[in-house]
């Protein structure tokens, strides 16, 4: 057993290490998502490989004979949670699970989210920034992690963040005119 407060691997690194279409791919996800690096496409791609893996275990129970309710039960939970994440529609059922793709889990990232919402010009840049250095809120509490998943329900929560006089919510602050400028927001 390990040292309990060290930090343990959440991502599978890929089998092949120099295949050129999937190289090629991973630097195109990480330039339109604004990733850091490879590692947070790794581990959102693990994500979703444990989520098709619960949805194949239940298609496996399904055809070994598990009980009609016992599967309803166990397919609206991998869906509801899915669906409170914004991963899924609302009327998903296994094979949409199944379907998934990383673009997906990606959309869920609040950097990306903030991009989205027209509070920074850039992923890359401005949008983590803003996450890092402490300007984004959800619900008013500070949220200082660029892939914090943020949940459906959370989404319109999104804003500057507030204490007595923070410099982004004030309307006149150089960073928030150019974005209004630009006509992101």
């Amino acid at each position: 057993m390990g040292y309990p407060g060290k930090n343990y691997k959440t991502y599978a690194t890929p089998k092949r290490r120099f295949e050129k279409t999937r190289l090629e791919d991973e630097k195109r996800l990480i330039i339109d998502y604004g990733l850091r690096n490879k590692r947070e496409l790794w581990k959102a791609q693990s994500v979703l490989r444990k989520y098709r893996s619960a949805a194949r275990e239940l298609v496996a129970l399904r055809s070994g004979g598990l009980s009609t309710e016992d599967y309803q039960k166990k397919r609206d939970q991998l869906v509801n949670h899915l669906y409170r994440y914004g991963i899924v529609g609302e009327n998903a059922d296994v094979g949409d699970v199944l379907a998934l793709k990383v673009e997906q889990q990606l959309d869920r990232r609040l950097q990306t989210l903030v991009l989205r919402k027209g509070f920074a010009r850039s992923p890359p840049k401005q949008a983590r920034q803003f996450i890092t250095h402490g300007h984004i809120a959800i619900k008013g509490r500070r949220v200082t992690v660029p892939s914090y998943r943020v949940e459906r329900a959370e989404e319109v929560e999104i804003s500057y963040y507030g204490p007595p006089s923070p410099p982004l919510t004030n309307e006149v602050h150089p960073e928030r005119s150019r974005i209004a400028r630009a006509g992101v927001r």
